[in-house]
């Protein structure tokens, strides 16, 4: 009995009245997304539902913290609108299960921890551009179909949509400021659709994007041909959409961490994700990763632990299932001021109070990294380019470091005593030390305040000893770690070991 009750986390420090009216929220607001995001890509409505429960479920159960919500997200599904175009939904069930074995292979090869190579700028663009992505996202809810064209409502559509809107977020506001024992999201769900519903109000509702009423998820083996030609099409789709799901898993995990002053497990979460879109793909779901907004509703309602997640999936079958009826008749102007709400609690707002004390690089890459993920709504990318500019920026600035003390001994021995990394980056500056023409016929070199970190300090220390050898001198290199000497072509000739002083590390 004890391991079962560690994997759902029932402890008697959880609030259970709070984590079924958080789960119950995160059902509210993850429908009608599910819901888009299918329609979007071409895929039957129902699609979008399944992976909401199938995601929800399997990685409330075993992922890798309590608190987060995985569904059936857009950035995946984005992945895959080509391959349903081009190929059809069959292949697209293929390529999100060959996406959970490799994210399940991530998770046994403990890769997850490369997610410490985030910098805080880029965590700092990367939620800042959230934010006004889920934003922005809300005012599709604005647009209406008239004669088959989409455009934006006018006249009293567009204002009692706004002022439902706006009815919304000032229930939100004003009732989390009376309490906390029901989350003020649920409590504005509910009321604006009580107003609607009793006044009659005419306004846009879930079942204007869809109907939400089906069976539970049927067990269906991908009719494809499974041999070589159909892996060479579903495997880029697969690769991209198990990157993308992992890269927003895991910063979503160390948001989390960030916010509940906790620590999640990365490869735990990983496997969670690839179990959960492996069975996706054998019981009709589009398949997803976790989902920062409805995570982010999740925490604001006070859901600390795995209950939560679990209610929300089960809440979502429920609704397939009988409650589809009710569902249907939520307005989406509720459901786009809880999300309003979200955007505005998400965005680091401490931010513009710490820019003027962060190094101009770092502001840059912020800004750089949240103006890619507003501009392509490519979280994954935006992080990774944001990543790669922060090392090069790194590098640069350690490049900067490399210097060396000289002085001419009483024995006539010249002396350059090493400081800071050598690597591909400070090559040149190290090179530009030495006056080789000037310099005594014995020079001593020592790494005891430096420390050579790949193959390019190590070419530079080689020709650099070739260099002396061609003039005549002698040179002593002191102070490096034994693998170093090892790769160093004339070692034998130019060291000086100090068995005592030497260090151990390796390059």
């Amino acid at each position: 009995m004890k391991p079962y009750l560690q994997i759902f986390d029932f402890s008697k420090k959880i609030n259970y009245k709070t984590e079924v009216l958080a789960g119950l929220t995160v059902a509210m607001t993850m429908i009608p997304e599910s819901l888009s995001f299918a329609i979007l890509a071409g895929f039957p409505p129902l699609t979008g539902l399944y992976a909401a429960f199938i995601m929800g479920l399997v990685t409330a159960v075993l992922g890798g913290r309590p608190g987060m919500v995985s569904g059936g997200a857009g950035a995946t599904v984005i992945v895959l609108i080509a391959l349903m175009k081009t190929q059809g939904i069959e292949y697209v069930f293929a390529a999100v299960a060959l996406a959970g074995i490799f994210q399940i292979l991530v998770g046994l090869f403990k890769l997850g921890k490369f997610i410490r190579l985030v910098p805080q700028p880029v965590m700092f663009g990367f939620v800042n551009g959230l934010a006004v992505v889920i934003f922005m996202s809300q005012l599709e809810q604005f647009k209406t179909v008239v004669n088959g064209q989409v455009t934006w409502m006018n006249g009293s559509p567009f204002l009692i949509m706004l002022g439902l809107v706006a009815l919304t977020i000032a229930i939100v506001i004003i009732w989390s400021k009376i309490t906390k024992a029901v989350p003020a999201s649920l409590v504005a769900i509910i009321i604006v659709f009580l107003i609607v519903l009793g006044f009659g109000i005419h306004t846009k509702l879930v079942k204007d994007i869809a109907s939400v009423s089906g069976g539970f998820p049927p067990f269906h083996i991908p009719a494809i041909h499974f041999n070589l030609d159909t892996l060479k099409i579903i495997l880029p789709y697969s690769l991209i959409m198990a990157g993308v799901g992992l890269t927003e898993g895991l910063l979503t995990l160390n948001l989390v961490d960030e916010i509940t002053q906790t620590k999640g497990n990365g490869n735990r979460e990983s496997i969670a994700q690839g179990t959960a879109n492996i069975l996706n793909g054998f019981f009709t779901g589009m398949g997803g990763c976790p989902m920062i907004a409805q995570t982010l509703v999740n925490l604001s309602a006070g859901a600390r632990a795995r209950l939560s997640g679990i209610i929300a999936a089960l809440t979502i079958l429920l609704i397939i299932l009988i409650g589809a009826p009710i569902i249907e008749r939520v307005p989406m102007a509720a459901l786009v001021g809880v999300m309003a709400m979200v955007a505005i609690g998400t965005f680091e707002w401490m931010s513009f109070r710490v820019i003027n004390k962060m190094p101009k690089q770092d502001v840059l890459v912020g800004i750089l990294v949240a103006a890619i993920t507003i501009w392509l709504h490519n979280l994954a990318l935006a992080v990774l380019i944001g990543v790669i500019l922060s090392a090069l920026v790194f590098a640069w600035e350690s490049a900067k470091r490399i210097r060396a003390k000289k002085y001419i001994d009483t024995e006539g021995i010249k002396h350059y005593e090493i400081f800071g990394p050598l690597f591909f980056g400070s090559v040149t500056a190290f090179n530009e030390e030495f006056d080789l023409a000037a310099d005594p016929d014995t020079v001593m070199v020592d790494f005891k305040r430096s420390r050579i970190y790949d193959m390019s300090g190590i070419d530079a220390v080689n020709k650099l000893t070739e260099r002396y050898a061609k003039a005549g001198k002698k040179l002593h290199l002191k102070h490096l770690s034994e693998d170093c000497r090892l790769l160093l072509k004339n070692a034998g000739d130019v060291i000086d070991v100090n068995i005592m002083e030497d260090p151990t590390y390796r390059i």
